[in-house]
């Protein structure tokens, strides 16, 4: 005869690693599934480096299309992924309540974050895999350190992320929708993207490179299309910009 309360249930939250890996994979998949954010993040990307790589639109300077603007095309999947979708992404659910009823769930909101973060870069993974094939089969050829493309990647997710979630934490949804793709418009066409920042005038190149989307094509620029080494003032810009936007989401970013 089993004693008693052998079977009797003992609930309680699972472990929290085990609660942040379910959730990043929840985060993922519904980004995958959603045809807006596969255009941002995956459609757009792939058709401007194919279109500007193929077609002599912008004089690039020396060498092959491919060579200057695969760098760029990195950077803006970096920043279509971690501030675009993601400020998009997270406006809604604070709009209709899904953060509020995940914050009152056994998931710290600090763990809710990192599994949305973890989502982010499974995502940049992919569309790095994309990007990289594409542009290997356009004539891409790739120098320098990839451990200094690796920091470049991931302080430049750290800077768009804290942007993004400042965005989707003090802006209601609809002006959320509204400011991210314009900031993503702007950006494309001004950080050096698409388009070589010494094209703009020398005041406003000034400001545009302070940019953390100018600092990340750039900097892989250099070290991809140009064999440099460790670019440092670009690495520095793009971690002030992460200090700068994770502190200020942390600080005012509402859950309601």
């Amino acid at each position: 005869m089993s004693a008693t309360g052998t079977f009797t249930p003992h609930p309680g939250a699972a472990p929290l690693p085990r609660m942040i890996r379910a959730q990043a994979a929840l985060e993922t998949r519904m980004l995958l599934r959603n045809g807006e954010q596969l255009l941002l993040t995956v459609i757009i990307p792939a058709l401007l480096l194919v279109l500007f790589s193929a077609v002599d639109i912008v004089d690039t300077g020396s060498g092959k299309s491919v060579d200057f603007v695969a760098p760029g095309v990195l950077a803006l999947a970096v920043m279509s992924t971690a501030f675009t979708g993601q400020a998009i992404a997270t406006g809604f659910e604070r709009r209709y309540g899904v953060l509020k009823r995940l914050g009152a769930s056994p998931l710290p909101r600090w763990a809710l974050m990192t599994a949305k973060t973890c989502s982010v870069l499974v995502t940049e993974v992919l569309q790095v895999v994309l990007v990289t094939v594409i542009a290997f089969a356009l004539g891409w050829s790739p120098h320098g350190n990839p451990l200094a493309v690796l920091l470049l990647l991931v302080l430049g997710t750290a800077a768009f992320s804290g942007l993004g979630l400042l965005m989707a934490g003090t802006l209601k949804a609809e002006a959320t929708l509204a400011a991210a793709n314009l900031v993503f418009l702007l950006l494309l066409v001004g950080g050096g993207v698409i388009v070589p920042l010494e094209k703009f005038p020398g005041a406003a190149r000034s400001v545009l490179e302070l940019l953390p989307i100018s600092a990340l094509s750039d900097g892989l620029r250099d070290v991809l299309q140009h064999g440099a080494g460790m670019p440092w003032g670009d690495l520095g810009i793009l971690a002030v910009w992460a200090v700068l936007g994770l502190g200020a989401a942390a600080r005012w970013f509402r859950w309601e």
